[in-house]
């Protein structure tokens, strides 16, 4: 049996030794949920090169490891420290290797203003909310790492926002995979329920430490209710032998407006999947993105938008630095269906190669069933301006100075669409100190 199918015979076997622990005393609707999800894993197997969802991230390096899932970790309050965001004030709360640190956390906001639970606790006290969301808007279906993120889900967040309500203080979700001693994964599963009239900032940033490997396989879901305003922000920041398949699924009702933020500073093998579904007339999407590879660094973004109703409006822009020998893939799909008219869809991906050895694939895809709708797409892979480098350097400016404040000026679009002020500030410098490398 080769090391693919002993992780995937592995996968299956823990599956089966914490069932019980999982589910407790009662077969549960969720677990029944799980359970299907697992057949569908068992089913599926992981994806390789001949999957076209996968022909551009080969994943045979990640699934011929070992981890131990859910691993112990000595994290403490000065790793916090020496590894915090400056400034960030607001809902913090630490999930080590995928399990929620309550000591190391911190709830700032009122009850009133929303409800915050760990995925477990949420299964018990609230499970007609959890039954009503979780999994109903995924392709677990037809993605391995989604259906086996699925049978897993235990460790993760349950975020409820009440209807009329505006949350003051954002919610970051700190993921830190422990790899100083042994590889580790984990399997974050978080539901976020935004009611109706609602406002909120969700913020989910991830970290790897160590010299080991580590893998995480994370799936979000988000329920936005009728004219709710969700701003959501992902950030990565992980190490040069971190695994990271993370999928957002979302769902919108009518007059809602989602905006999602995607930066991933490093991480060895990132594969970012989000997918948006508007259900409803006169909602807005906005999806923006950046990624900053260098190395031998791999940095996928899938996103899809399903235009349901009509009267809706998508805006997408993603943006690429690329160095070294570092790998970018970028494929956007626009659905508009056939009651989808009036639509307006905007998607731009553009990628700057700073090195003959980086590399870029990119697949815009549009889809239209409807006839009355203003689509565009579009995408651009190419050098640095030689003109601008010229005009800088010849007033004064050295070359890689130069280059780097054109690449922060490149940058600097999608950075200001960051609406917390901490984790702006720490971005930035943080795409400075990259840029600057090497």
């Amino acid at each position: 049996m080769d090391n693919k199918n002993s992780l995937k015979a592995q996968l299956i076997s823990d599956f089966q030794t914490i069932e019980g622990r999982m589910n407790g005393a009662a077969k549960s609707a969720v677990h029944q949920v799980r359970q299907e999800a697992l057949k569908t894993f068992e089913t599926l197997g992981f994806p390789t090169i001949k999957h076209e969802e996968w022909k551009y991230s080969n994943v045979k390096n990640l699934v011929n490891q070992a981890f131990e899932f859910n691993a112990a970790s000595d994290f403490s309050a000065q790793d916090v420290a020496d590894s915090s965001i400056p400034n960030l004030e607001g809902n913090i709360l630490y999930f080590v290797n995928g399990v929620y640190n309550a000591a190391l956390s911190s709830i700032v906001s009122p009850a009133s203003e929303l409800q915050i639970l760990t995925f477990s606790d949420a299964i018990k006290q609230e499970p007609a909310l959890v039954e009503k969301y979780f999994n109903q808007y995924t392709d677990s279906q037809n993605n391995a790492f989604t259906a086996l993120n699925t049978a897993f889900a235990h460790n993760g967040i349950f975020v409820h926002v009440p209807a009329n309500t505006v949350v003051t203080q954002p919610v970051i979700l700190r993921f830190i995979a422990d790899a100083r001693k042994v590889n580790v994964a984990s399997q974050p599963r978080n539901l976020i329920v935004v009611g109706k009239r609602s406002e909120v900032q969700i913020a989910e940033a991830y970290r790897s430490l160590g010299e080991n490997a580590s893998f995480t396989n994370a799936v979000t879901e988000f329920f936005v209710e009728e004219e709710a305003n969700v701003h959501y922000y992902k950030v990565q920041n992980e190490s040069d032998k971190a695994y990271h398949i993370g999928t957002t699924s979302v769902l919108q009702a009518g007059k809602s407006v989602f905006t999602a933020n995607t930066v991933t500073a490093n991480g060895g093998f990132v594969r970012n999947n989000l997918n948006i579904k508007i259900d409803g007339e006169y909602a807005e999407a906005n999806m923006f993105g950046l990624y900053i590879p260098n190395k031998k660094q791999h940095i996928d973004n899938h996103t899809a938008v399903d235009h349901a109703k009509p009267n809706s409006e998508s805006n997408e822009l993603y943006k690429g630095i690329l160095k070294d020998n570092a790998v970018g893939v970028f494929n956007g799909k626009i659905f508009v269906r056939e009651d989808a008219q009036k639509t307006n869809a905007f998607q731009s991906c553009k990628n700057v190669l700073m090195s003959e050895n980086a590399s870029m694939n990119t697949k815009p895809q549009l889809e239209i069933w409807a006839d009355d709708v203003k689509c565009s797409h579009g995408t651009t892979t190419g050098q640095l301006n030689e003109d601008a480098l010229f005009y800088m350097q010849a007033r004064g400016i050295s070359k890689d100075s130069a280059r780097a404040l054109l690449m922060l000026a490149f940058a600097q679009e999608v950075i200001d669409k960051m609406k917390i002020p901490a984790i702006k500030e720490y971005l930035q410098e943080l795409i400075v100190d990259k840029i600057y490398q090497g």
